[in-house]
């Protein structure tokens, strides 16, 4: 691709199906949180500090359950370990590319979707460009937040009478990073994804949809390790 592509234009750009996946579902979580006690500016704080997507429905079932904050705040901290390795995954795609000059800012915006999204960049042989990692995190961040906004003003009652809608939006997010996920898919990373969908599975059938995630990224990232190694093992061999 070109470097025009790499650019904030093209970040913006890119990132226009995640904002047509985010809307919806900040719309929905600005209604379930209104609907569950919260003011809207209350809301909109919500996404505008946390920005954790899935896990900010999980906060709010907590809150709304009785949850004590700090298990609260524990649990989210555990859901989002993962997005501590979204940095140096992405780093060493780049390659010699990498600038870490302004991470601290753009870094903020590596949801699971934006990740998703930049590493495809990366390896359909875009260069990797700050500029682009901006207004791919930018859009992303904007769209969730108005959605929020919109969803908060417009009250917990507003998908009462769109039973269907109001649970379609609820697979959107998984959809949406499934879409990401597979359009990286390789050989390689088959093996990892599967072992982690099964310990996934076992640990939400036989203990809890929290558990679930946990076992599953943690299994995921550990089969990715030991798939790593042995491959560079058997490389060095060769």
């Amino acid at each position: 691709m070109s470097e025009k592509t790499a650019s904030f234009r093209g970040g913006l750009l890119a990132a226009l199906p995640i904002v047509m996946g985010y809307f919806p579902i900040a719309f929905s979580f600005g209604v379930a949180a209104t609907r569950a006690g919260l003011g809207q500016a209350e809301a909109v704080m919500l996404s505008l500090v946390i920005y954790a997507g899935a896990s900010q429905f999980l906060a709010l079932s907590l809150v709304a359950g009785g949850a004590p904050v700090l298990v609260a705040a524990f649990t989210l901290i555990a859901m989002n370990v993962r997005h501590v390795l979204y940095g140096p995954a992405l780093m060493k795609e780049a390659g010699q590319d990498g600038s870490r000059r302004y991470a601290w800012a753009w870094a903020w915006g590596l949801t699971d979707e934006v990740f998703g999204q930049a590493l495809g960049a990366l390896a359909r042989g875009q260069r990797f460009s700050e500029g682009y990692m901006f207004g791919l995190g930018l859009a992303a961040y904007i769209s969730w937040v108005a959605g929020t906004a919109v969803g908060a003003f417009a009250g917990g009652g507003a998908l009462d009478g769109w039973p269907a809608v109001s649970a379609g939006l609820d697979f959107m997010l998984s959809a949406l990073f499934l879409a990401l996920l597979l359009s990286i898919l390789s050989r390689a990373a088959l093996p990892a994804i599967v072992i982690a969908v099964v310990a996934t599975v076992l640990g939400t059938v036989f203990w809890s949809g929290t558990v679930g995630i946990l076992a599953g990224m943690i299994c995921g990232a550990l089969a990715g390790m030991a798939g790593g190694l042995l491959g560079g093992l058997f490389r060095g061999r060769g």
